[in-house]
C-alpha cells in the first residue's frame, strides 16, 4: 500500500523561503510521476509542480515559475518543493500526489493522479 506523507508546512511572512517534503513508502517507486498540488477552500486543487520517475523532467504551474523547485531522491524514496520568495498566494494546503507510469508525461489534472497524502498547511502572510 502506498503512502506518502508530507511536512515541512509551516507559516512564513511574504518573500520568506519554505521546503516542502514528500516520504513515499510502499513502493517500488521506480516507474511513476509525481507532483505537489494545492488546494484553498472553494478553488479547485491546483497543480504546483511535477517531476517524473527518473528526475530529468518536471513542469511547473507558471505562477510557481523560477520561484518554486522540486527535486526527489530515489534512494531515500523522497520529494521535495523549495518555495522562495512566497507569497501571500500560496496560502494553502500542499499536497503530495504519485501516479504509476511508464513514460514521463506529467500530468496537471488531480484527478490522474492515484495516490495522496494527507497535506501540509502553508500561510504566507503579508
Amino acid at each position: 500500500q502506498v503512502q506518502l506523507v508530507e511536512s515541512g508546512g509551516g507559516l512564513v511572512q511574504a518573500g520568506d523561503s519554505l521546503r516542502l517534503s514528500c516520504a513515499a513508502s510502499g513502493g517500488p517507486f521506480s516507474t511513476r510521476i509525481m507532483g505537489w498540488f494545492r488546494h484553498t477552500p472553494g478553488k479547485e486543487r491546483e497543480f504546483v509542480a511535477g517531476i517524473a520517475w527518473n528526475g530529468g523532467r518536471t513542469d511547473y504551474a507558471d505562477a510557481v515559475k523560477g520561484r518554486f523547485t522540486i527535486s526527489s531522491d530515489s534512494t531515500k524514496n523522497m520529494m521535495y518543493l523549495q518555495m522562495n520568495t512566497l507569497k501571500p498566494e500560496a496560502t494553502a494546503i500542499y499536497y503530495c500526489a504519485l501516479r504509476w507510469s511508464l513514460t514521463v508525461l506529467i500530468p496537471k489534472l488531480a484527478k490522474e493522479y492515484e495516490y495522496w497524502g494527507q497535506g501540509t498547511q502553508v500561510t504566507v502572510s503579508s
